[in-house]
């Protein structure tokens, strides 16, 4: 079967070095690269080349971005192409368009690479859901961060010198915004969601970042037993769902709190199956290069996802409700104490919890937020 690879970046390089060490019966035939870096024979810069070429069954996209990732997406799909993909920002914005195209030309979307990198995070739901429903799902979706918190608290260190180790290190980006700021697992919660749930997600669901947290703010939580990470966490129920991404305070003794450097873990709730956790890398060439090349093997063993969203979940914020901290200088109406500096409110949605957090913040911009986990 021949591919083609749109990218040779990082991503697009580990795909195309996995299947040519370790995969046979597939053929990376063509690679969309930039005009002034056509280095190899299979490297064209028009895309038209790749749509026109009949011999290639699955395009597999690793350029990220919106455009012109989202037109190549979807012309290759109207032209009967199957698309491979691991650009969560491109997913989260256009699933829904790009399975009513699939579903109109019989072709194929496959996006495990979009979230969880080199977990199988996204077959698995699949799976589960051929006899389960998806309750819950949560998890640290966000190596980055993860590395951040976990150098914090491991070394003792303020956030602005682990981000400059993060970025030396090339776990994060010049502009660590995506990252920090919770817009990564903002988009991989809205994929997860649609899968888990089988519904079209809010695309504007509450999100907030770890940007504002401090040493002090790990070392007052670690006094009461408690440790921070950034969750994307999604509930449904009775006909409706709600999502969020925002730090967390765990117990230091959960499996979430121990998660070291830029690993992830995710986890959900199945009717019968009941709790899952899915542990491993989350970035990287070749753990997201085998997520893609698994997709591809999916493919050609007619084991293909088919999407559906039609089942039209109400937005409900009622759903994800839990008690907050704070820690700013602004009042914040309604709150207890909880520890030195920080306040708490109870019984909050997540909707209900930002709200609070952009208020303090006009009064206080260092303001930092936590839900409160439910685990014991």
């Amino acid at each position: 079967m021949k591919i083609a690879v749109l990218g040779y970046g990082t991503v697009g390089k580990g795909v195309d070095r996995i299947i040519r060490e370790r995969v046979s019966g597939v053929e990376v035939a063509r690679i969309l690269e930039l005009p002034d870096r056509l280095t190899d024979e299979r490297m064209t810069s028009n895309f038209k080349e790749i749509l026109g070429d009949d011999s290639i069954e699955v395009v597999v996209e690793c350029m990220g971005g919106l455009e012109p990732a989202h037109t190549f997406i979807m012309d290759a799909l109207a032209a009967g192409k199957s698309v491979v993909t691991s650009n969560k920002a491109v997913v989260a914005a256009y699933i829904d368009e790009f399975v009513r195209q699939a579903n109109t030309t019989g072709a194929c979307l496959l996006v495990e690479a979009s979230v969880g990198g080199g977990i199988p995070w996204i077959a698995s739901v699949e799976k589960v859901r051929r006899i389960d429903e998806v309750k819950s799902f949560y998890g640290i979706m966000n190596g980055t961060t993860n590395y951040i918190v976990d150098a914090m608290v491991k070394q003792g260190a303020d956030f602005d010198d682990v981000l400059r180790e993060a970025q030396e290190l090339g776990y994060a980006e010049r502009d660590p915004s995506a990252d920090i700021d919770g817009i990564d697992v903002r988009n991989k919660t809205i994929i997860s969601v649609g899968v888990a749930f089988n519904t079209a997600c809010e695309k504007d669901i509450p999100t907030t970042g770890i940007r504002t947290l401090t040493k002090r703010d790990l070392d007052v939580l670690g006094e009461k037993g408690l440790s921070v990470k950034l969750l994307g966490r999604g509930v449904q129920a009775d006909g409706g769902y709600a999502a969020a991404v925002e730090p967390v305070a765990l117990p230091v003794r959960s499996l979430e709190a121990n998660v070291p450097s830029n690993f992830n873990l995710i986890s959900l709730d199945g009717t019968t199956v009941g709790p899952l956790k899915f542990y491993g890398q989350g970035a990287g060439m070749l753990p997201t290069g085998n997520a893609m090349v698994q997709d591809v093997l999916d493919f050609a063993a007619g084991r293909r996802p088919h999407y559906d969203f039609s089942r039209g979940l109400e937005w409900r914020p009622e759903l994800l409700t839990s008690d907050y901290v704070y820690r700013t200088t602004a009042e914040v109406e309604g709150a207890e104490p909880f520890a030195e500096g920080m306040v708490v409110l109870r019984g909050l949605t997540a909707v209900q919890a930002r709200q609070t957090f952009e208020r303090a913040q006009e009064v206080d911009p260092s303001t930092f937020m936590a839900a409160l986990s439910q685990e014991d």
